[in-house]
């Protein structure tokens, strides 16, 4: 098996190809979430299919993209789908990208997602931006020998979403009259959503949102020096008294309509970086 270092080398190998140019700005777009890439100027646009080492996306509405481009002044690169633990990848191939975004110039990391809201005060179509996490997926991309070209042994966690960029997320949603709340996520491993004692669980020990994405991607961020934004779209309710089954024609349907104000807050904050 090759080591990270020489996969990286592959990878990028083939990406240089296209492109030459350093990206400060990576973005990760979730469930229904990529309509952020039509505000990127594309200039390329690779499938996972021909990154060496990458895996593929299996989810219905992540289309597998890897886009070169510029939002605005800034030269981004986006994940137009993303990959999960539920797929059987590993955590080390899930953030596999975010090492690649690494080497690319990458410094801040914009994170989406689609998530079930517990908190009481959420409603379905709202926003929250994360400013803390629980990993309850049962495994972490950093276990296994430390690289420590990649990063420290022992990363730091007190900050895992970077306070200015939620407070330039705040001043955005300011701005725009976004009701934008802000919470923890907690992430599970899925791919069955959770049962009525579960949610019950899970808010009793300080969550606001679930979800089966976004730890481990900013858990490799923080171990690389990656500063995050996180925002999650509610696209159901998950309150245990009143709990309706969920099917994924609505959830993805919840996410598009909150799109264009993520898409908003998203686009403001990479200008304002």
């Amino acid at each position: 098996m090759k080591p990270l270092s020489q996969k990286l080398t592959d990878t990028l190998e083939v990406i240089k190809k296209r492109s030459n140019e350093v990206f400060p700005v990576g973005i990760i777009l979730g469930t229904g979430l990529g309509g952020l890439v039509k505000e990127i100027s594309v200039e390329h646009e690779i499938d996972y299919a021909e990154l060496p080492h990458f895996p593929l996306s299996t989810v219905e509405s992540h289309k597998g993209k890897l886009i070169l481009g510029k939002l605005g002044s800034r030269s981004v690169v986006a994940m137009q789908g993303r990959f999960h633990y539920y797929e059987g990848y590993s955590m080390q191939q899930i953030t596999y990208p975010v090492r690649v975004m690494k080497r690319l110039g990458v410094e801040n990391l914009l994170v989406s997602n689609a998530c079930g809201g517990m908190n009481p005060q959420y409603r379905r179509g709202d926003i929250m931006v994360m400013n803390d996490h629980i990993n309850l997926l049962g495994d972490n991309p950093l276990i296994g020998p430390n690289e420590d070209d990649f990063g420290p042994r022992f990363p730091d966690m007190s900050e895992p979403y970077s306070q200015k960029l939620i407070a330039l997320a705040e001043e955005v949603a300011l701005e725009n009259k976004i009701n934008l709340h802000k919470g923890v996520y907690v992430a599970v491993s899925g791919p069955n959503l959770e049962t009525r004692a579960e949610y019950r669980f899970l808010r009793a020990i300080g969550a606001d949102v679930v979800g089966m994405s976004t730890v481990p991607e900013n858990i490799v961020a923080n171990h690389s020096g990656i500063k995050v934004l996180g925002l999650s779209i509610i696209t159901d309710e998950c309150f245990p008294e009143s709990l309706q089954p969920v099917h994924l024609e609505d959830v993805i349907a919840a996410a598009m309509s909150a799109e264009p104000k993520m898409t908003l807050i998203m686009k403001e904050v990479i200008r304002r970086l």
